[in-house]
């Protein structure tokens, strides 16, 4: 099943556990087209991405490669994926380093940076990707142990990263910071979600005004409902089935559709854009 016939048939239904396997998924998502040309635009850059073993962190990272970038992914625990993700990388003819850890432990951050530097000796992209969501009917059905968790992951990372990172930045290079249509229309079932990524807009806005003087850009792109491991992990399989049917376009999105929204801010195509949201959500309009 292609992207093409998601827009007349449902997705089969279908659940995992968190943090999700693509190599389970059906039909598993689709990374780069055939037809996306790499053209050098991020050539001799390196950059590090969070999330990056699956879904959209996955497609960024292969994006990023044929544009010329060496690339370090840090993923949770699903190493299957991960090593596929450092083959597609490595296949586009440059390097990719893997990282195996916990994004909520600012120590294992700091090495990761560290890491980053020890083998490429610069650091250009830093992508703030990963996340994690769980569904609860309702303020009165959240378990504020999954809030402190979802939180850690989704922002509190992000200044873990972000600190280390741009001390190592220059004039020209870039952090993208992925947040969501959520913080903008919200979601009765993904309410401490959603906060996380209003709070990554207002980082986004934030951080630009305090590193804009040193000539790196700060940006977000803001997802609608994209086709990767995290939905069957998430959702039940009701839910799964009617997946993106609700947007303009009538189907889910593919990675391979949001990545290039990366690859554009990376550039220097995106040169005089700093502190913006790109959304990429299949239609669905949005204030800010």
């Amino acid at each position: 099943m292609d992207k093409e016939k998601l827009k007349e048939e449902e997705l089969p239904k279908q659940s995992q556990d968190q943090p999700g396997k693509e190599s389970e998924m059906n039909p598993e998502p689709e990374i780069i087209r055939d037809s996306y040309k790499g053209s050098d635009k991020l050539k001799d850059k390196v950059a590090l991405i969070t999330g990056g073993d699956s879904g959209i962190g996955r497609a960024v990272a292969v994006h990023f490669a044929r544009e010329g970038a060496n690339v370090a992914i840090i993923y949770l625990e699903e190493d299957e994926d991960a090593e596929l993700t450092c083959d597609m990388v490595e296949e586009e003819g440059t390097e990719c380093l893997i990282l195996r850890g916990d994004i909520r432990n600012k120590e294992f951050c700091k090495s990761c940076v560290d890491d980053v530097i020890n083998r490429f000796g610069t650091l250009n992209i830093l992508v703030n990707n990963a996340g994690e969501q769980h569904v609860r009917q309702g303020i009165q059905e959240i378990n504020m142990d999954d809030v402190e968790r979802t939180f850690q992951t989704n922002i509190i990372s992000m200044f873990y990263l972000t600190q280390n990172a741009s001390k190592h930045m220059k004039k020209g290079d870039s952090i993208i910071n992925t947040t969501s249509v959520v913080a903008y229309q919200g979601r009765e079932y993904l309410i401490d979600y959603g906060a996380t990524k209003g709070a990554i807009v207002s980082f986004t806005r934030s951080l630009s005004d305090d590193l804009a003087p040193d000539g790196i850009r700060v940006n977000a792109v803001a997802p609608g409902p994209i086709w990767t491991p995290l939905i069957p992990a998430t959702f039940d399989e009701e839910h799964v089935a009617e997946f993106g049917k609700s947007t303009s376009i009538g189907r889910p999105g593919q990675p391979s559709e949001v990545a290039p929204a990366y690859v554009f801010l990376a550039s220097d195509d995106a040169s005089y854009i700093s502190a913006q949201v790109i959304h990429v959500n299949g239609g669905e309009a949005v204030g800010g």
